[in-house]
Formats: C-alpha cells, structure tokens, sequence
C-alpha cells in the first residue's frame, strides 16, 4: 500500500457520522424511555426491572438539571428553567409512581414531548 492510499484509509470517510449534542440528547431519552415504556408493560413479572428503568429516567433527568443550571449553558433562560421543572416533577412522580399513587405514563410522555422538542417537532415543555 501506498502512502496516498494509507492516508485514505486512515484518514478517510469515518465510518460513524459525527453526531450533534442534540441527536446524543435524542437519543438518550430514546433509549430511557424505550427501557421505561417496555418495563412497565411486564413490571408484574420483573418489577426490580421496571424499577431500575425508573430509577434511570431519574438519574437522566437529574444530569440533564444539572447540566441547565451550569452557568454557561446556552439555552434560553425560560427553556432552562421549563427543563428543571420537569426535572422536579420527575423526581416528584417517579416517588409517587413507586409507592403505588401514580401510573409511569406521564414520564413516558413527558420524555416523548421533549424528544418532540429535540427533533424540531414543537416545543418541548
């Protein structure tokens, strides 16, 4: 192999596309949500799953209210403050959803609503 063609195959095409923060974001609450949707659905049969997929929705929305209060995050102020209050809510829920006094389907629309949001599709509060 020649250098030209060691240099396009080491330096070439990649074969992952770069993705944006946004797509990541996407697809975070893509795969929480999907754990959460298909969890619930059989928690009869496995809670501690349905609780674990509870517990990582959670820990999710807890780095994403983190993330949003960090000074420097360039999202609007009004957005921030929308995303720590679902954040909040989700804390709230999530604990009432465990001790038996709400149903997980809130969550799940709440994730799909801010999936919604992130694709371009409306907003996402």
């Amino acid at each position: 192999m020649n250098a030209i063609q060691m240099a396009r195959t080491t330096y070439g095409r990649a074969h992952t596309p770069v993705r944006s923060l946004r797509q990541i974001e996407y697809d975070l609450f893509a795969r929480v949500t999907h754990d959460l949707a298909q969890t619930v659905a059989a928690r009869a049969e496995d809670h501690p799953a349905f609780v674990a997929a509870l517990h990582r929705n959670l820990q999710f929305w807890r780095v994403l209210a983190g993330d949003v209060v960090t000074e420097g995050n360039g999202l609007p102020e009004p957005l921030r403050a929308r995303l720590f209050y679902l954040y909040q809510f989700t804390a709230e829920h999530s604990r009432r959803v465990l001790a038996g006094e709400a149903e997980v389907a809130v969550l799940i629309d709440i994730n799909r609503a801010v999936m919604r949001g992130l694709r371009g599709d409306g907003e996402p509060g």
